[in-house]
Formats: C-alpha cells, structure tokens, sequence
C-alpha cells in the first residue's frame, strides 16, 4: 500500500501554519485520538504504518496514513517504549518488564526488570545487531539510567543517575550513538562499535537552555543531522553534526514529546505531543507530522530471544 503524500492527505486532517519557524514547512495534525502523553513514534515500513504509544494510558496506537485508518492495538501497563522485534512481534519495555506483543494481541513476558528507584521505561531504540539501548526514569535525579539489551537477554548498565534517560539515535556510518538526559538538558555523543556494542566516553553534543525547553526524543536524518523534540519548548530543533543549531520548527503545543521518519521514502516526520485526553478536539496529545529538509533512515529491528 502507498503512504498518501502530505498533498492528498486523507479527510480529516489538519494543515496548520508555523510562522515562528525558520523556513517553516506545513504541519498536519493527524485524525488520530489526542494522547495523556504521546511518546516513542516509530514507523514500520512493511505495513506502512505509524505506531506510537500513551503512556500514561497504558495504549499502544497504530495509523495507517494512506487509508486513514487508526487502531489501538495494546491496552494494558503502560509501555514507555518498543521496538519492532525481526520475527514481527513488538519488544515492549513497560513499568517493570520485557514483554512481547504478538500480531494476535497476545502478550508474552519475557523478563522482569527490577532497579533501585525505577519508575519506568522511557524511550528505546534498537541497533543494527539486534541489541536495544533503553533507558528509563527514576524516582529522583540521581536514580535511573541508561542500559544496553544484548539478544541472549544479558542487560549491561551503561550510565546510572540519568533522573530521565530520553531520546536516542545513530549516525548514518554508525560510529557514533547520541543519547538525550533530559535532567540535565544535553544530547551527548559517544563512539560506538558495532561488533560489540560498546559505547566510548560521553562527549557533550548540546546543553540546551532553559529558554529552548527540555530535550526529549531524537532522530538522526541521512544527512547526519540531529532532529530534537523540545518538551516545554514548543518546538522540534535540528542541529547540524557539529551540534549547532540551524533550524527550529515550532509547534502549536508546547509539550513536544518525540519524533521519527516516515513515510515511502521517510522524507515525513511524526511528532508525537503530550497533555490531551483520548476524547478531546484540542491540539495538546496530538500527533503531527511535516517534510523535513532531509529524509531519513529506517530503524533497526530487535532480535531478543526467549
């Protein structure tokens, strides 16, 4: 099936101006139900389609732009983020566990996961070998942290104290991994190796002010380029591979959650908000999407065992 361009968008949606920005592009907001707190979009190119989950909601949501078509998929605990496993199931990192979500709707537990002052997961991402990067939220500033999930089900902390562990990616050549501390406001950088998952010393890639809001999710474009979501900004920022800004795309809402590419050719972004509810018009908790300046890459799949 063919993702609708954002020119022959299905009934429904919304094209919103974004006059603050720099070269702004068009914003549609998706006829989808406002999110508590919409968080890890992800696009699944075999289907065509864009899932995202509500945290606070317990809701797993799929779309399928070209049809209009939207489902909730998973009701349950509250997933703070998946990834697209390679057998075609969902890997999901709720409060308190690694679980399974099966193309029946059936869930599967693979582990618990238990760490001094957890709250939750927060967002993920897979690499190219299968592993996944997960971090998650502690109860203070100086729990929670970041982990790296190898396939045989070995979890190794990688950076402990993180408050909110956020938004993640890698660079087109995969030698560098960027990873987002939303309690301290910085992207950093690391070197990163393929073979073993290993990730070098932490470099800062941005220290975010207090007037730009908070850094929240993260994607990479195929130029290198580091899009940021901006909680209590407002705003989705690109930096170049230097880490300097160079364009600011601003959104009607201001707790902007997360992003990812999409689309035929992932030449889309997906944006996912926070601070509706799921039967409310408002554009808090919406999912928007524009065409960024560069596409993007598609995200690897999770090869977790049994």
């Amino acid at each position: 099936m063919n993702h609708s361009d954002i020119r022959e968008r299905p009934a429904g949606l919304r094209t919103l101006d974004s006059p603050q920005a720099m070269n702004p592009p068009a914003l549609t907001c998706l006829p989808v139900p406002r999110c508590q707190l919409g968080e890890n979009p992800l696009w699944h190119g075999g289907s065509q389609c864009l899932y995202w989950t509500d945290i606070e909601a317990g809701r797993i949501h799929r779309f399928h732009p070209a049809s209009g078509t939207h489902e909730v998929i998973y009701q349950g605990i509250p997933v703070g983020g998946f990834t697209f496993q390679a057998a075609g199931d969902l890997l999901l990192f709720r409060v308190g566990d690694l679980a399974l979500l099966h193309p029946d709707g059936g869930v599967e537990v693979l582990r618990a996961f238990t760490d001094a002052g957890l709250v939750r997961f927060n967002d993920v991402i897979a690499d190219p070998e299968g592993r996944v990067f997960a971090g998650t939220i502690g109860t203070t500033d100086q729990s929670g942290g970041l982990y790296r999930i190898d396939p045989d089900g070995t979890i190794t902390a990688l950076w402990r104290g993180t408050g909110c562990s956020n938004g993640m990616g890698f660079s087109p050549d995969l030698k560098t991994f960027y990873w987002t501390c939303s309690t301290r406001r910085r992207i950093h950088q690391y070197d990163y190796d393929r073979a073993t998952g290993a990730l070098g010393p932490a470099r800062l890639f941005h220290q975010a002010i207090p007037e730009e809001g908070i850094p929240d999710g993260l994607a990479v474009d195929q130029h290198g380029h580091v899009w940021s979501a901006r909680w209590d900004g407002g705003a989705v920022v690109r930096h170049d591979p230097s880490g300097r800004i160079v364009d600011t795309i601003q959104l009607p809402v201001p707790k902007v959650a997360s992003l990812c590419f999409g689309g035929t050719k992932l030449d889309k972004i997906y944006i996912t908000t926070a601070g509706g509810r799921h039967d409310a018009d408002g554009m808090e908790g919406a999912v928007f999407q524009f065409e960024p300046a560069a596409a993007g890459r598609h995200e690897f799949e999770s090869r977790l065992r049994r």
